[in-house]
């Protein structure tokens, strides 16, 4: 039996400097993200389309969503496949081009994520559950563009 999940958040436009969108340079790309009971993330446009370097964008957003979701799924695999995982950190990268119109959609995403596990003989299968979070992760389902993943897997010293 399939199940149906909802989510909800605000959206909220914080960027207007006084006079609104009366030009393409007359506002802030800034704004909010919520949802109830969560902290607030600041948001904006990639610096290349005159947001503000220190807020999250939406193409690093997206990045990070196919980063977490893949972590989650491989967690739960290695728990239930008796693979102890005592670390797991990630340095995850995306491509997007851009088209003379100025639209613009991703070519690639790579995950690089380097696990470390509890004895050296669950290495072998440590690796290996990283496909199998590929295939179960949501956000890579909904992807029209490949995600690639090259898995480091070490032992605990």
């Amino acid at each position: 039996m399939s199940k149906k999940h909802h989510y909800k958040l605000n959206l909220i436009w914080t960027g207007n400097l006084g006079s609104g969108t009366s030009s393409y340079n007359a506002y802030s790309r800034d704004h909010e993200i919520n949802a109830k009971g969560k902290p607030v993330l600041l948001s904006s446009s990639d610096p290349s389309f005159r947001g503000n370097k220190s807020r999250y964008n939406p193409e690093e957003l997206l990045v990070a969503s196919l980063s977490s979701c893949h972590m989650l799924w491989y967690l739960h695999l290695c728990s239930v496949n008796g693979v102890v995982v005592i670390d797991y950190v990630e340095e995850a990268t995306g491509t997007m081009q851009e088209t003379a119109e100025g639209s613009g959609a991703f070519t690639e995403v790579s995950l690089n994520p380097v696990v470390t596990v509890a004895n050296e003989d669950m290495i072998e299968l440590a690796q290996s559950l990283h496909s199998k979070a590929n295939e179960l992760c949501f956000i890579a389902n909904s992807c029209n563009f490949p995600v690639y993943h090259n898995p480091q897997c070490k032992v605990l010293k």
